[in-house]
């Protein structure tokens, strides 16, 4: 019987999006060559429902694609709070669709609390409705899009998750990086070595062996972004996906070696990494929004059988300004591992968010002032606390800037963490920088320099004001939700549709 539930089965998540009218169905001919990434990014920037593409010029018939998965929305935000903006991102972990992102975050640390549940085997799914080993392995019959003009190739993994295991059995781990089609029968791309897939890969490669693999396409999306998530090392995301649902995921084994796959993944991909193999990849549009152009040797990975579903849909990211799916999900996963690290500590702080619109390049805290004042320290001193337990973990590798502000702004309105960088940092006197911090080498201003050594550009920002580490606020907001009785708001509220207002 075949698991379902929006996040365990990407065919039900999909359903799910059409029925709220959240995704569109687009039945006329498009091509996988630059127009499914033209549309998928006009989606993006106007947060129109993810567009599902039905009829792809020179694939075969049934072959679908479903561009951003898990971008914004529009569609239902008529109460004016963005209730529903966050519905694709929500869907991924079976929450309601007018989901906050407070409740997304602490659904998501609650399960970092919780027991793992491993994986259920089972032995067949839908992801084995058809099977192609050996000759018949052919990666051009998928309608592989090529997403940017300036990509140096058709990405066919922009939101899939490699799977990995140590080559003592202890260690499996579901991982986002993407994939290049190079020819047929392989594809081409990242396993920097502070990944996860980098570290296993490095263990068989050791050993002189090459590194069984899998790729998981269509994936659960409760799957998919726990495999985006920093977890530590050594911890398998699968059983996090056990917990974070409330049930075990139901796995496969693969067709040419022991890895264990989604049993309801629409498209599996079975082979092995080169230990030294490399070959040229990318340029790509990226997630901090900039495509540069060169490419880079990365491993080769060799595909030795395809698994799919009937009529099988390939989710794409068409990365870039944000939002997309690099800040919407990893952004979030970031986000949650940051707050449970800080929390943890024992740290003042509320809440942890990495702004969508700064492309993952930023992260803000929500400082709890009333905690912070009882703490009776000063703002270097809370800003060290902070960098050495943040900086120190995976969640903070791939952040460069942290920003403080008070428990007064909503760190996830992006009009207000504007407006509290405009008005409470003091330049030159409440910025700290970490040159020497270790960082992921992808942040578009480092130097070469910097990006060669995997440190440099990290700092934290201050917006917190002398007295607020004193627990106390100078001056109050003046805004709609603070400078009229409760009573009058609601008489407002009450009243919006008669004065006119949609």
């Amino acid at each position: 019987m075949t698991q379902h539930g929006p996040a365990l089965n990407f065919r039900d998540f999909l359903d799910g999006l059409l029925a709220a009218g959240d995704a569109v169905s687009i039945d006329q001919p498009v091509d996988p060559v630059l127009e499914v990434g033209a549309v998928t990014r006009r989606v993006y920037e106007t947060k129109a429902p993810a567009p599902l593409f039905t009829n792809l010029t020179g694939a075969a018939p049934g072959f679908r694609i479903l561009g951003a998965p898990a971008g914004l929305s529009a569609h239902g935000r008529g109460d004016g709070a963005g209730r529903g903006a966050y519905g694709r991102l929500a869907a991924h972990f079976g929450l309601e669709r007018d989901s906050t992102p407070r409740d997304i975050l602490e659904k998501l640390i609650g399960a970092m609390h919780a027991d793992p549940l491993p994986p259920v085997v089972v032995q067949d799914g839908p992801c084995k409705e058809n099977v192609r080993t050996g000759d018949a392995v052919d990666l051009e019959q998928f309608p592989v899009p090529l997403l940017h003009q300036e990509d140096g190739g058709r990405y066919f993994g922009t939101y899939g998750f490699h799977v990995v295991r140590s080559p003592d059995g202890t260690w499996t781990s579901w991982s986002v990086a993407r994939t290049m089609l190079h020819d047929r029968t392989t594809l081409v791309g990242p396993a920097m070595p502070q990944q996860h897939i980098g570290m296993v890969h490095d263990m068989w490669r050791k050993q002189g062996r090459r590194t069984p693999w899998a790729m998981v396409l269509g994936a659960p999306p409760a799957a998919l972004a726990a495999a985006g998530m920093p977890l530590p090392a050594r911890v398998s995301e699968d059983g996090y996906v056990g917990a974070l649902t409330g049930s075990p995921v139901e796995v496969v084994k693969a067709e040419t070696h022991d890895l264990y796959v989604p049993a309801n993944a629409e498209i599996v991909l079975e082979g092995w990494i080169d230990p030294e193999e490399t070959a040229p990849e990318g340029p790509m549009g990226e997630y901090h929004g900039y495509s540069f152009g060169r490419s880079k040797q990365q491993p080769v990975f060799h595909v030795e059988a395809v698994t799919y579903r009937d009529d099988p849909v390939l989710p794409v990211c068409a990365a870039g300004l944000p939002p997309e799916e690099n800040h919407t999900v990893w952004g979030t996963m970031i986000s949650a591992a940051a707050l449970d690290v800080l929390r943890s500590a024992g740290l003042p702080i509320d809440l942890a968010w990495c702004s969508y619109e700064a492309a993952t390049c930023w992260i803000v805290l929500s400082v709890d002032i009333e905690r912070l004042g009882r703490l009776r320290i000063g703002e270097r001193e809370l800003v060290a606390e902070v960098a050495e337990v943040l900086f120190g973990s995976h969640a903070g590798w791939l952040v460069p800037k942290v920003i403080l502000v008070a428990d007064d702004i909503d760190i996830t309105d992006i009009d207000q963490v504007v407006w509290a960088l405009a008005t409470r940092y003091r330049p030159g006197e409440n910025e700290y920088c970490f040159p020497e911090t270790p960082g992921i080498p992808m942040v578009p201003y480092l130097t070469p320099e910097e990006a060669a050594s995997g440190r440099g550009g990290k700092a934290v920002i201050s917006c917190l004001r002398p007295e607020q580490f004193r627990g106390t606020h100078h001056g109050t907001t003046a805004s709609f939700r603070t400078s009229f009785p409760a009573s009058v708001q609601q008489h407002v509220l009450d009243n919006w549709a008669a004065y006119g207002y949609r």
